[in-house]
């Protein structure tokens, strides 16, 4: 099993009070499996996420990926993991303004010391090789997008998290980064959670949850 959670927990204080976001929450995932996760705004969803990449820390229980547990480390450890071991795919993109395409992705090999040729193999993959010296602000949503999900893989990572990827696209546009995310995680053999409320997102996945009162279920709105 790549992923297990066993018994997490998360409050935030609210004003005088706490609100428990996650219940006692485990789950499974296996490699190679892509997995959705549904939910309502507010119902812990980008908590989950957070506390999956080491992030943020869970009030109680254990979060253990690749047989580490990460509640045992410290927040430099937790980092160190992170940096090679998960990829990230936002809503906003979350690129760096002040470089370039082919630098956004060379960003990820430098701190891991990785060969930088999985850069251009990538870029060529999101069919960006002639954008390489261009910067985000001058390329399309679509377009950062496919910068973001090359970014998210070119360290070879255990897990992609996605968080709401098409949420700031127009429903073809997002469609199409699903499917390129989609074809670039079966051709990897990488291991995809996430998070959506998109409807084509739900029939990539091979397994729906939906996280509700601080508990997942196995969710029946798969469609066939």
């Amino acid at each position: 099993m790549l992923v297990s959670l066993r018994g997490l927990r998360r409050t935030f204080r609210e004003g005088d009070r706490l609100r428990t976001v996650l219940n006692g929450l485990d789950i499974e995932i296996k490699q190679g499996e892509r997995v959705a996760l549904l939910g309502r705004s507010g119902c812990g969803k980008s908590t989950l996420l957070n506390l999956i990449s080491g992030i943020d820390q869970a009030d109680a229980g254990e979060i253990v990926i690749d047989g580490l547990n990460l509640t045992g480390m410290s927040e430099y450890e937790r980092t160190l993991f992170r940096r090679r071991h998960i990829g990230f795919v936002y809503q906003f993109f979350n690129l760096i303004p002040t470089l370039t395409v082919e630098e956004n992705l060379l960003l990820p090999l430098e701190l891991n010391n990785l060969d930088k040729s999985a850069a251009l193999e990538l870029l060529s993959a999101v069919d960006l090789s002639d954008r390489r010296a261009t910067f985000p602000d001058r390329l399309s949503g679509g377009e950062q997008q496919r910068v973001a999900i090359a970014r998210a893989l070119v360290h070879d990572p255990l897990l992609v998290l996605a968080d709401e990827p098409t949420g700031n696209l127009d429903a073809e546009t997002g469609r199409q980064m699903l499917q390129l995310l989609d074809r670039l995680v079966r051709k990897t053999g990488k291991t995809l959670f996430l998070v959506t409320h998109s409807e084509d997102a739900v029939r990539l996945a091979d397994r729906v949850l939906t996280l509700e009162n601080g508990r997942l279920t196995e969710s029946t709105l798969k469609a066939d």
